[in-house]
């Protein structure tokens, strides 16, 4: 892989609003390269800066001019691909002004995938497998415009509850307001 046909690669993407990537994404990409000709190739990316490694198998173009606030959403929808994802807990919560303290550097995600957390130069994404039927988790989440749905209030509460989670921090009342 040429940086110059990288580049061309990767800003063709950025037109099509797209700055995250797998691993298997650019193999599809760059098709005539070997597997190690391809690792080789992102890991020079990387080291020049014409990528972020986010985590293992991700990758972001920082100079993409689709690069929006929402980066680590984008990550963690590339992180579970294929599965049902929503924000939840203690990041819907916060948004909703029910938790007095912000998680800055931190998503908490209601994932059908498996758990787990993952550390990104971005934040920290924390997944939490939800084992709810499709139909409920539908109703349990909205489109905000955002790459990730984001739970209703009450969702977000029963979530919290639902999984252990510390509930002392959370403002009641603030839930039952709409």
């Amino acid at each position: 892989m040429l940086l110059t046909t990288a580049q061309t690669v990767l800003r063709e993407w950025d037109r099509r609003g797209r700055h995250v990537f797998l691993h298997r994404d650019f193999a599809k990409l760059f098709p005539l390269d070997s597997p190690k000709t391809l690792q080789q190739g992102l890991n020079r990316l990387v080291k020049s800066g014409e990528l972020v490694r986010a985590c293992r198998g991700i990758y972001v173009n920082p100079h993409a001019r689709s690069l929006d606030a929402y980066t680590l959403e984008h990550v963690a929808v590339a992180l579970r691909r294929g599965e049902y994802n929503y924000v939840s807990l203690e990041s819907a919560l916060s948004e909703y002004g029910a938790i007095s303290q912000i998680p800055v550097d931190r998503l908490t995600v209601m994932s059908t995938g498996r758990s787990g957390t993952y550390r990104t130069p971005y934040g920290v994404i924390e997944f939490t497998h939800t084992k709810r039927a499709l139909r409920d988790l539908l109703s349990r989440m909205v489109d905000v415009g955002r790459p990730l749905r984001f739970a209703t209030r009450q969702a977000a509460w029963a979530d919290l509850k639902r999984v252990g989670r510390n509930v002392h921090l959370v403002d009641t009342e603030t839930l039952d307001a709409d």
